[in-house]
């Protein structure tokens, strides 16, 4: 032994080919969002519904990758006008960190700061406390995910929560079995020569490989080289089950507070019959869960939020007028629009179709959501036009347009 450790595999594939693909020229066109960190998310879940831009707060986005989660957050942060709130980028790739440095400065983001190195080193890079804490993408690629998440909740702050994505392994139903087909043929190529042997070999399975069945595995056509690579190369890969989700995070000592969005894991989506639903319902909420990742077979990853086990916070629910809704992932304008002549919320999840129904105000109610009107504002609006419209009458109305749009990610709350 000469003492001198080999290089991480992973570590080395990420300088090689940085993930996922992306153009700092695009920050011009487009912030790409989504969950989990959403900041309107992050407020509803892990903070009660309770943020004031003029605090401070501290998120750290650990194994920042090209940058996604850091800009979406940061970006959401300044457009709130929270001027003293920082975010951390963390990863060990140089190659990605230089390219979210890019998309950064193309937006001219100065709340965020950049370090590079592991999520394993947090205590020795004194950066703990933070409010929130973003891992997407990264806990299920490391040796020993316990010891990262343990390294993440000791950097999290008592009443602060995170923002985490998993692998789950129905919806990456065939990726699993050509890893090991490639593993099997693998003579110790570079990575470029691998990447090209391994398209020879996607050309030439068979029309019964679960790989090619899969209309949700599209990363290795859609996302070029790194997404080939980072699929069916990748030197360490697990996924996790709604059952093994809740155990790793109780390991930690965490509380899984919700999964994103919410109606992928309720089985009344997937149900119609009486009978069923009545034996669905009765379940616990970890176990209905559960069974609808078995019923839905398309949930291919887990985005979810926690926060400290002894961390009592709740999500605020739609029972006061003195509540702002906030629009998430979605346009709300133009929802609004759809909603007012169809009287439901269409959205297809990984191929899945949901059509959830709306009440009969909802059209007029979600015209007038833009993150900023309370819903006494809201209902007041109304009540010009309909005097009728007393505050009960309103309050139901919005609680059943909230179940709907909250279920899909689109509608949180603040206090």
């Amino acid at each position: 032994m000469n003492g001198v450790s080999a290089p991480d595999p992973v570590r080395a594939q990420y300088e090689a080919y940085p993930y996922p693909p992306r153009d700092p020229r695009d920050e011009a066109k487009r912030l790409v969002e989504g969950s989990p960190s959403h900041l309107a998310e992050v407020v509803h879940h892990v903070l009660g519904g309770a943020f004031d831009p003029a605090r401070p707060f501290r998120a750290l986005v650990a194994g920042g990758g090209t940058g996604d989660a850091a800009m979406m957050l940061a970006q959401h942060l300044a457009d709130a006008g929270a001027t003293r709130a920082e975010v951390t980028y963390l990863d060990w790739s140089t190659g990605s960190r230089r390219i979210a440095e890019a998309r950064a400065a193309a937006r001219g983001l100065a709340n965020l700061r950049f370090v590079t190195g592991s999520l394993l080193e947090l205590g020795a890079l004194g950066l703990g406390g933070f409010d929130y804490v973003d891992c997407c993408g990264v806990l299920h690629h490391l040796e020993d995910p316990d010891a990262g998440l343990a390294s993440l909740a000791r950097a999290t702050a008592p009443h602060g929560g995170m923002g985490i994505m998993l692998y789950a392994p129905l919806g990456r139903t065939g990726v699993y079995p050509m890893q090991e087909a490639l593993r099997a043929l693998d003579a110790g190529e570079p990575p470029a020569e691998r990447i090209a042997f391994a398209r020879r070999l996607l050309a030439q399975l068979p029309a019964t490989n679960w790989l090619k069945r899969n209309p949700f595995m599209t990363d290795h056509i859609v996302e070029g080289d790194p997404g080939l690579h980072d699929l069916l190369l990748h030197a360490r890969d697990r996924a996790y089950s709604v059952d093994q989700v809740h155990d790793f995070v109780a390991r930690a000592g965490l509380r899984l507070v919700a999964f994103a969005p919410p109606a992928r894991y309720e089985p009344r989506h997937y149900l119609s019959d009486a009978q069923l639903l009545r034996r669905a319902e009765a379940l616990a909420p970890r176990a209905r869960q559960a069974l609808a990742e078995n019923l839905a077979g398309n949930i291919g990853r887990h985005a979810f939020y926690v926060v400290h086990a002894s961390n009592a916070v709740e999500a605020p629910r739609p029972d006061s007028l003195d509540l702002v809704p906030v629009p998430a992932n979605v346009d709300m304008a133009q929802l609004a629009r759809s909603v007012g002549t169809s009287g439901a919320i269409s959205a297809t999840v990984d191929g899945l179709p949901f059509r959830l129904k709306l009440p009969r105000l909802a059209g007029a109610i979600l015209a007038r959501v833009d993150g900023r009107a309370r819903l006494r504002e809201i209902h007041a609006a109304l009540q010009a036009r309909d005097a009728r419209l007393d505050e009960a009458t309103f309050l139901s109305q919005f609680a059943q347009a909230f179940e709907s749009l909250h279920a899909l990610g689109k509608l949180m709350l603040r206090r």
